[in-house]
């Protein structure tokens, strides 16, 4: 039986997990070779109208819809910011850089949030795509960090270089020390879509 006792008494019911993203695209090939090259993801099925691509057990993570006519969406009009995917280790995060810079896939920024480690990608039909790390080792120490008031006066963090941080990560620079996000003071909500 899944979930806990919530405040009322009666059981808290929550997913297991989330299975899986579905994006509506005029170019589903496109993405799917996008999504397949960043993620190293398969092919699990596809047809004319429909995609789907897998990373690890999960039948399918992300599917793709083929819709004629779509327009582009504005930078000013409501819906999902981004998606993100956690790596299990510094390594594998800074080893997947290096592979997609090697392959013309570049970051359009990257921000140590203090909860995480992560690398922001732009898909093809200019989706967000996350690509991060847990700087903690227990949702405690988390609790513990987003109390301190550090995140309070920096909800958003401090950006960093990819090529710096991953020739730190090559150098020996302790892990602990490249997951410390600096207190750079108070910063809002840059300029990004």
């Amino acid at each position: 039986m899944s979930g806990t006792i919530a405040g009322n008494g009666e059981r808290r019911i929550v997913p297991d997990r989330l299975a899986h993203v579905v994006l509506k695209t005029t170019d589903k090939a496109r993405l799917m070779d996008w999504y397949g090259r960043v993620l190293n993801a398969r092919v699990v099925f596809q047809n004319d109208f429909i995609g789907f691509l897998t990373y690890d057990e999960e039948h399918h993570r992300i599917a793709f819809i083929q819709i004629p006519g779509l327009e582009a969406a504005s930078a000013k009009s409501t819906g999902l910011h981004h998606i993100a995917f956690t790596y299990a280790t510094m390594d594998e995060l800074v080893a997947n850089y290096e592979r997609l810079a090697r392959e013309g896939v570049a970051p359009s920024h990257c921000v140590n949030h203090g909860p995480t480690i992560s690398m922001y990608y732009k898909d093809p039909d200019g989706n967000a795509v996350e690509l991060q790390i847990d700087n903690f080792a227990t949702n405690e120490e988390v609790d513990a960090w987003f109390a301190s008031g550090e995140f309070a006066e920096n909800p958003i963090g401090v950006d960093f270089d990819p090529a710096e941080f991953a020739a730190k990560f090559h150098g020996g620079v302790p892990e602990a020390e490249l997951k410390k996000r600096p207190n750079i003071g108070p910063r809002g909500l840059p300029n990004r879509s």
